[in-house]
């Protein structure tokens, strides 16, 4: 008897689909050459990341991953690329497409970085705010949501771009519109920066001045972002003395070595065959 001829078993196979969807989703895919890559494009992955399903730590592997070659950051507020990591300082900086910088002034949407990610957002970062009506919250009288004395230069520098234009303003006009917004929330994790809430047009976010404070042209745009660094754990350490990979594997995400020839083990590649899987 097929199952179209049987109503209630046809019935079960329908309400058994979810189900067997979620189960196959969550379950780690073998990478495709059997390892882990090193590399996405030219940015050097390193553990707790990962550039292949199952590598890394399975607490990043949501938020971060290698797409045709280009390492992705993925939050609530959308899809970002990641310019460069630092391993030895535990940060890795990601650029928004609609963020302004110097060159290039567009509207903004939202950032928003989950408060249960393994991410901080770095005291580093510069938060700027373009094209502010002088309605927005950030100018409440009662409120010290824009930063004074030193940091209007910031201001400045970025409405003497020529790049201004692209949000309806004149290069060199007054910096009024501007703020250097210190949220309420502070910087950290569970941030959230709504631009168009704040009745703003932009923003930015610079990380750095590369030594050259009065030339907003050459200064650092992005979002720094620090990780959490206790997953180094010494399995991990073990696994990748022994030359492998650390990964995870199964539903509940419990740690594999993943060796050069394909193999997966729960300690090291000590021992391996290393010639046949």
């Amino acid at each position: 008897m097929s199952p179209a001829s049987n109503p209630f078993l046809f019935t079960n196979i329908l309400l058994l689909l979810p189900f067997l969807h979620t189960l196959s989703s969550a379950v780690p895919a073998i990478p495709v050459n059997g390892t882990c890559r090193d590399t996405c494009g030219t940015i050097s992955v390193k553990y707790p990341f990962g550039a292949e399903p199952g590598c890394g730590h399975p607490d990043f592997a949501r938020y971060i991953k290698c797409v045709s070659g280009t390492l992705e950051f993925s939050t609530g507020s959308g899809i970002y690329n990641i310019s460069s990591i630092d391993y030895p300082s535990n940060t890795i900086v990601v650029t928004d497409p609609f963020m302004s910088t110097c060159s290039l002034m567009q509207n903004s949407g939202s950032f928003i970085l989950d408060k249960a990610s393994p991410f901080t957002i770095t005291q580093d970062n510069i938060i700027v705010l373009l094209g502010c009506s002088s309605t927005s919250p950030v100018f409440d009288p009662y409120e010290d949501l824009c930063a004074t004395g030193s940091r209007l230069r910031v201001c400045r520098g970025m409405y003497s771009c020529k790049g201004v234009s692209g949000i309806g303003l004149r290069q060199k006009g007054p910096a009024s519109t501007c703020c250097v917004y210190e949220s309420p929330t502070g910087l950290g994790s569970g941030y959230a920066l709504d631009v168009p809430r704040l009745q703003c047009s932009s923003y930015t976010s610079i990380y750095g001045f590369g030594g050259n404070e009065g030339d907003p042209m050459k200064w650092n745009y992005g979002i720094s972002l620090q990780y959490n660094d206790s997953y180094n754990a010494d399995a991990c350490k073990d696994c990748e003395s022994s030359g492998g990979s650390c990964g995870f594997t199964g539903l509940d995400g419990s740690f594999a070595c993943i060796c050069h020839n394909g193999r997966n083990t729960t300690t090291n590649c000590l021992g391996q065959d290393m010639s046949s899987k």
